[in-house]
Parts: C-alpha cells; sequence; structure tokens
C-alpha cells in the first residue's frame, strides 16, 4: 500500500513538473518563442506583444494581452494556461 501511496506522489509532482515547464514567460520571451510556442500568435502579433511590453512594461496577467493589437479575448483563452508572469520584461 505505501509503495502505492508513493507513486501516486511521484505521478502528480511529475505532471506538475511538466506543465510549470511547458509555460511561456510573456515577459521575457522573444519574438521567435512567443510565435512558435503559443497558439495563434504568429510573427506579427509576436512583435506587438514585444513592442507593448517595451513601451508600456511587463504584463501583470493574461488579460492585459488584450491591449496589444490584434488579440482578443478568444486568443488569450487559448494561450492562457501556456502563460506565465516575471516581475520584469527582457
Amino acid at each position: 500500500m505505501f509503495k502505492h501511496i508513493v507513486m501516486a506522489v511521484a505521478l502528480m509532482f511529475a505532471a506538475f513538473t511538466a506543465q510549470a515547464a511547458d509555460t511561456i514567460d510573456i515577459n521575457q520571451a522573444d519574438e521567435q518563442v512567443l510565435a512558435s510556442e503559443l497558439v495563434g500568435i504568429g510573427p506579427t502579433k509576436a512583435k506587438a506583444i514585444v513592442k507593448h511590453r517595451e513601451e508600456h512594461g511587463p504584463f501583470r496577467n493574461a488579460d492585459e494581452l488584450t491591449e496589444v493589437s490584434g488579440i482578443g479575448e478568444k486568443t488569450v483563452e487559448k494561450i492562457r494556461d501556456k502563460l506565465s508572469f516575471s516581475d520584469e520584461s527582457k
């Protein structure tokens, strides 16, 4: 029984670690990473995200991405779970 509990905890930890590793820090990623890793974000939108970040500072949450030209609520909902937010922009 103890062996099963240890295995279950190990699997949960592995799943959590894998999920965390799959996020993109919107405030650190360059245009290439944004365009290649985020569904619905191509080179033009990636460039707009970086430009907005440089002009207005780091994003605090996913909803702020709707301030970027060409990015709406539907796009944000598609990528919300893949995003992380550091305090500083690159």
